[in-house]
């Protein structure tokens, strides 16, 4: 997916929404929200916070709201994507131009943007998991001095994702095979999945 730049642009990247996606932006666009672009999608924040965004899909729209937990939901419009996963975000689906109410979307809106002024927003965990570090790595650790102060140098997320990748294989051979790629990586002071997240 090409990098965009614009709401204009991401508009435009979702052609078979393009109407639909402007009505949303212009009753957006009414609020004291500013518009800015993040994550290659438009997304809307009140004094540097995400309210909401706008979201198109391959045979649905909408509106992200990002503490969408905490809206009344008196027209019952909201879906939460991953249940039992998301937390606070809720989206407003919508499959035709004709499902858009603009009074009501309107409501949701300012109703989202009055409860980030009063602070209404689901703080993420911040409780420090354990990392815990297979065996068959620990070994490597300690025999090689020079990768066990690498490996200590990375952030605690990179060090899990590499101790669940050793300990996720279940044949020898296969923790043996991990264990030599991963190696140059935790020299190089890479995560595991690093060359995929700038793509």
């Amino acid at each position: 997916m090409k990098k965009i730049f614009s709401v204009e642009e991401y508009i435009e990247e979702h052609q078979y929404f393009r109407e639909a996606l402007t009505i949303l932006r212009d009753i957006i666009n009414t609020t004291e929200v500013e518009e800015t672009i993040k994550w290659s999608a438009p997304i809307y924040t009140v004094n540097g916070k995400n309210v909401l965004g706008l979201g198109a899909f391959k045979k649905h729209f909408g509106i992200w709201f990002f503490n969408g937990v905490f809206l009344k939901d008196e027209h019952n419009l909201l879906v939460n994507a991953q249940e039992n996963k998301t937390k606070a975000l809720r989206q407003m689906r919508f499959e035709s131009i004709k499902d858009i109410n603009k009074n009501i979307v309107l409501l949701y809106v300012k109703e989202a943007i009055e409860n980030q002024k009063l602070g209404k927003e689901i703080k993420p965990d911040r409780k420090k998991k354990k990392t815990i570090i297979p065996d068959e790595l620990e070994t490597v650790l300690d025999s090689k001095n020079e990768l066990k102060l690498a490996f200590n140098n990375l952030s605690p997320y990179k060090q899990r994702e590499y101790c669940e990748y050793i300990g996720t294989a279940k044949r020898a051979a296969t923790k043996q095979t991990r264990l030599e790629k991963i190696t140059p990586m935790i020299l190089k002071g890479m995560g595991l999945h690093d060359k995929y997240k700038n793509c």
